[in-house]
């Protein structure tokens, strides 16, 4: 689940407050939805770790941005 979480980020790091948002709130949807878990306060843990597994793969994608843009313009 991690993986698919970092690889939401690389995919949509362009937009990354959009994409945090979306972790912060599509993944306990998820996660009821499919029955993995209840409703409770173990959501909000969830939500917290599918941000941060998020923010990991929005950081990659921004970075490579950086570095693609440096080499581009010397």
């Amino acid at each position: 689940m991690i993986p698919t979480l970092i690889l939401f980020g690389l995919l949509l790091g362009r937009w990354w407050r959009t994409t945090l948002i979306a972790a912060a709130l599509g993944w306990p949807v998820l996660l009821v939805a499919t029955d993995v878990s209840g409703v409770g306060p173990g959501l909000l843990g969830a939500s917290g770790l599918a941000v941060v597994n998020t923010a990991v793969g929005v950081l990659v994608h921004r970075g490579v941005l950086l570095v693609v843009r440096q080499r581009r313009h010397p």
